[in-house]
């Protein structure tokens, strides 16, 4: 009996040891647990980029689906949303809101530079991921500086570099005005522009900016318009990305005009600016456009649309802001699924640090996302568009730029 007795206690040692290991690999910070992750954004739903709130009803539905399917890794996503207005008080409030009192385990796509400018010292400090941060300022793929903070846009400065090597190939003698919003957004588009352009910055006869709180930028528009440029090199959030094309219309202004891939919604901008109106603008995009007849039989948008009908029937499947919301809420289940059992901060900013040749279901033919632990941009590579009127149409090889933050 003695002997059994041994046995018995043996084994329960041994079974012990045996599971001390599986037990071992479940790691969890604040914000996960077993059966959840906890994630937290801000969004504006109101205010005067209000049009990008279509992104965040993207992403909550996009993880709806996950949840309806079971989680990830058998854990459901509990996403907290706060309205910010794209104030950058409120978005400090909110996400002081979200670290301290919601106890999420990370920020994901808080939207627009100067809400993520406004958090990002305090999330660096507090340890806790700007994950996938929805602005593309260089500011946001600085690891040496800011290791906790990852950009889910392509930089702005290297989009900048892709419009000067344009510019330089098709219009050397242009004369280049600028207009730009007067903060981290605008200011990288500007210096993108002057890198690429290099002994060539003399082209540029006049660059003008406007505050976000401005109602309109019809002054900027007749100055640009006076000044003799025949490019207009418009970094315009959508809001004043519409105004602009329509005053340039009202003015018959009629330059070439290069325009920030972020402002080219059709339905949240174009539409409202007048499509004739905005016939033959020039962009860059690095997705899939759903208005686009090429992509009618391909699976990664047959997915989306798909996700659309049933997850988000309320919103437009054509828009930009939709098609970014639902990538970028796949990217983000991508990295917790790499996270495995371990769920800690530090392990979602080594995941999202170490993706190699993800594939979106609307990234273009020949693209993927790389990144490494001194390499934080997720998107590197562009094609050219142009508005034909009724929808954008691509042309050219994919670009890849291969600019690094200092």
């Amino acid at each position: 009996m003695t002997g059994l007795k041994s046995m018995a206690a043996a084994m329960l040692m041994l079974g012990t040891t045996l599971a001390a290991p599986a037990l071992a690999q479940k790691k969890y910070d604040t914000g996960a647990t077993d059966t959840e992750i906890k994630i937290g954004q801000t969004n504006p739903l109101s205010g005067p980029a209000s049009a990008f709130g279509a992104i965040g009803k993207a992403e909550a539905a996009y993880i709806r689906m996950i949840n309806e399917q079971g989680g990830v890794n058998g854990r459901r996503i509990n996403l907290i949303q706060y309205d910010d207005g794209y104030s950058p008080p409120k978005t400090v409030e909110q996400v002081r809101k979200l670290v301290e009192s919601d106890e999420v385990l990370t920020t994901f796509q808080i939207i627009g530079t100067p809400p993520n400018s406004a958090v990002q010292k305090y999330l660096n400090s507090k340890g806790v991921p700007q994950l996938l941060a929805g602005s593309g300022a260089s500011r946001f793929t600085d690891p040496k500086n800011f290791p906790w903070t990852i950009s889910a846009n392509p930089n702005y400065q290297s989009e900048a570099h892709i419009y000067a090597k344009y510019i330089l190939e098709n219009y050397p003698n242009a004369k280049i005005g600028i207009l730009y919003q007067n903060d981290d957004l605008g200011k990288d588009y500007v210096k993108g522009l002057k890198e690429g352009l290099g002994a060539k910055t003399s082209m540029i006869v006049k660059e003008l900016s406007y505050e976000l709180a401005d109602p309109t930028i019809d002054s900027q528009m007749v100055t640009l318009k006076a000044s003799g440029a025949d490019l207009f090199y418009n970094m315009s959030t959508p809001k004043f990305a519409a105004q602009s094309i329509r005053k340039a219309t009202e003015l018959g202004w009629k330059p070439v005009h290069i325009l920030e891939v972020n402002a080219t919604a059709v339905g949240q901008v174009l539409v409202p600016a007048g499509l004739e109106n905005a016939k033959d603008i020039i962009s860059v995009n690095y997705g899939k456009d759903p208005l686009d007849p090429q992509w009618a039989d391909d699976e990664g948008m047959k997915r989306y649309k798909a996700f659309m009908a049933k997850y988000a029937p309320g919103e437009d499947a054509n828009s930009g802001f939709a098609t970014y919301g639902y990538s970028t809420a796949a990217l983000l289940v991508h990295i917790l699924k790499q996270c495995g059992d371990e769920l800690t901060r530090a392990n979602i900013m080594k995941q999202a640090t170490n993706i190699k040749g993800f594939v979106p279901d609307l990234g273009l033919p020949g693209m993927s996302i790389n990144t490494s632990p001194d390499d934080y941009r997720i998107n590197k590579q562009f094609q050219m568009m142009k508005f034909d009127g009724q929808r954008w149409v691509l042309f050219g090889p994919i670009l890849t730029d291969d600019f690094k933050a200092d």
